[in-house]
């Protein structure tokens, strides 16, 4: 048992380096070496967890991705209108960027580099189903606006990692009506117009 913890223990210690470095770094400049030394293991033990670097970088991008969906989903339920899902979602992604800063630039990173590979990706966005399901629902229903999820995504959802961004820099403070306005705009692009 003990020896299970430490082998668990190993792996995330390399994958909370892998964010860690990505973040910092880049993906170019984040050799297994470095991983290795900031995670406290010799840089042979990488290869017991993963087969390279492409395949320590796609699974801390599943990884990240679930706990990311998780969270966003969490208090969602299908039974609400689509305003009210949208808003609770949206919501939860919010509190998700602002507050685990380091995951969401991960992420934000991922979205951004060939080095995730294309199953990867599919699978990252099997992970946002209930969102798209959601939209879905909300054309069907006249409610959203006719248009791509990757347009919906782009209008509604990416803004977030810009003002992360912004307050991880000290630009900008989010307080609770910025949010709120945040949310309203993020709405107002998506929703179809009565």
């Amino acid at each position: 048992m003990i020896k299970l913890q430490k082998s668990i223990d190993k792996r995330n210690a390399l994958i909370k380096a892998t964010i860690e470095l990505v973040n910092n770094n880049g993906f170019h400049a984040t050799p297994m070496s470095k991983i290795a030394k900031m995670a406290n293991v010799s840089p042979a033990t990488i290869y017991l967890y993963f087969e390279n670097k492409q395949d320590l970088v796609n699974k801390t991008y599943i990884e990240v991705k679930t706990a990311y969906t998780n969270y966003a989903f969490e208090t969602y339920n299908e039974e609400m209108t689509v305003e009210e899902g949208f808003e609770i979602i949206w919501k939860r992604i919010a509190d998700f960027k602002l507050t685990d800063c380091e995951n969401a630039m991960f992420l934000a990173q991922c979205d951004n580099t060939p080095m995730i590979d294309e199953a990867s990706r599919k699978e990252g966005i099997k992970h946002l189903q209930p969102l798209l399901d959601l939209w879905e629902r909300g054309r069907k229903e006249g409610v959203i606006k006719p248009i791509s999820d990757y347009l919906l995504y782009a209008y509604s959802i990416n803004p977030l990692s810009f003002l992360m961004m912004t307050q991880k820099r000290g630009a900008f403070v989010l307080d609770k009506t910025h949010m709120e306005e945040a949310y309203q705009a993020a709405w107002s692009s998506i929703k179809m117009c009565k």
